[in-house]
């Protein structure tokens, strides 16, 4: 097969305020914050109460169901807060934060010798195994498993998303010794897929089978990718994990600390310099987004990137995986007659009054107008030509709602993620939940089947 992949089916969303290369370090926030949402399908339990002392990298919860998972603080400082919600549970972890740090320092390995079992052990007890995904079902990947493959993909294509090659310049030390260690892990290859025209960090890494990617989004999800390399058949299971992730990991085997740092990117339309920053996981947004400063009164905070993210403010704070924070104006006005005259100013994948395919590189500026109401599914077959895998999406989201375990099968549901289906979520005339529906339908199949 092929290394390289072409894509033709997706649809390119430009935006206006890409950020520029050119990182700043952001002030340093006063509190952190872990959010239990992040970490989907785990049940925790607290190692630490509140009022307690932490360091960086010192456990403060562990999954109940596989207790040698344990997530770890960020930062030093106190646990000032605990929030939970209904049945007592744990929503948010608060840390108030040391000004100088502290670190909860590991003992390092010996990669070239280390067995895996050592390095499996090493990982879930760092707080690094968290950044593993596995697939089937989009869940912190399970460390008794053997995946078959690891996929990591170097090639952002969502809209306005930080770019992989600027975020992880002078990483190489810390991506190899990932590399290394999670090559321990698996039988079969570790995938790497980069742009086509991108003079890659990881074509000097070892221990990767390098793929050149080509072609409009989504071919940068990784769930394209697999689909297109190694598809998911039933029984088996590979593993994903982020750039930026596989460098936390790495300095944590090189180092023996979790330093939790991330080059994020601020973007959107309504950031008047938006640029890149240095912060931490879980740092409050409002510590770089006043920094770059807002261009409107009324402006929707995006924690990660317009197509996959969730709203939040700017005392919020920024989500364990995310490397990407986008503001853009907020759409709660109405155009009148705005379904029945031409329209130049917005995307549409459909040519009934539009002309965004006219000049498919101009850059436009959205608001979050839906444009719209919920309505039942119009079958129309635009999905299909914005979505790359070989998969019939209309057919797989309404065997998740009537909640058919056969047909959610056959059809496919063991290879996706919810962000697989953002881009047709995005152009749905029907307004339909696509992210949200397929969340619902892994969550009962790994509940019915396992």
């Amino acid at each position: 097969m092929s290394k390289d992949i072409r894509i033709k089916k997706g649809l390119n969303i430009n935006l206006v305020g890409a950020a520029e290369q050119n990182t700043s370090k952001a002030v340093l926030s006063n509190v952190y914050a872990l959010n239990l949402d992040d970490f989907h399908g785990i049940t925790p339990k607290l190692l630490l109460k509140e009022g307690s002392e932490v360091k960086a990298g010192e456990p403060i919860f562990y999954n109940k169901n596989i207790e040698e998972m344990q997530f770890v603080s960020p930062v030093s400082g106190e646990i000032v807060e605990v929030i939970r919600g209904a049945r007592r549970r744990i929503l948010t972890i608060k840390i108030l934060a040391d000004k100088e740090q502290g670190f909860h320092v590991s003992k390092t390995l010996d990669l070239d010798s280390v067995d895996a079992e050592t390095v499996r052990k090493t990982l879930l007890q760092s707080g690094c195994w968290p950044f593993i995904k596995q697939r089937p079902y989009d869940i912190i990947a399970n460390p008794d498993a053997t995946p078959k493959a690891i996929f990591v993909s170097a090639h952002a294509t969502a809209p306005l998303a930080a770019n992989v090659d600027y975020a992880l310049k002078g990483k190489e030390a810390e991506l190899q010794a990932a590399i290394t260690a999670l090559g321990k892990l698996t039988p079969g290859k570790i995938h790497v897929s980069v742009g086509d025209t991108s003079s890659s960090i990881f074509a000097a890494v070892n221990g990767v089978t390098l793929h050149k990617v080509s072609g409009p989004h989504p071919s940068g999800l990784v769930g394209t990718q697999i689909n297109k390399i190694d598809p998911i058949n039933k029984g088996e299971m590979v593993w994903t994990i982020s750039p930026q992730d596989l460098v936390i990991m790495g300095e944590f085997l090189l180092t023996g600390k979790f330093n939790a740092e991330r080059v994020v990117a601020l973007a959107g339309s309504a950031v008047k310099s938006p640029k890149y920053y240095t912060t931490k996981i879980g740092a409050e947004i409002s510590t770089f987004l006043y920094a770059s400063g807002v261009n409107d009164e009324k402006f929707r905070l995006i924690n990660g990137d317009v197509l996959t993210g969730h709203k939040t403010a700017p005392d919020g704070h920024l989500g364990f995986y995310n490397n990407t924070v986008t503001a853009i104006p907020e759409g709660d006005d109405y155009e009148f007659f705005g379904w029945n005259k031409p329209v130049f100013n917005k995307i549409s994948s459909t040519r009934a009054l539009t002309f965004s395919w006219l000049n498919k590189n101009k850059k436009y500026d959205l608001d979050t107008n839906t444009n719209g109401e919920h309505r039942a599914f119009v079958v129309t077959g635009k999905y299909e030509e914005v979505f790359p895998l070989d998969i019939y999406p209309l057919q797989l989201l309404k065997a998740c709602m009537v909640k058919d375990l056969d047909e959610m099968e056959q059809l496919g549901l063991y290879e996706v993620a919810p962000e697989d289906f953002s881009l047709t979520e995005f152009i749905c005339i029907s307004k339909q939940p696509h992210q949200q529906i397929i969340r619902e339908g892994l969550d009962l199949m790994y509940q019915e089947i396992g």
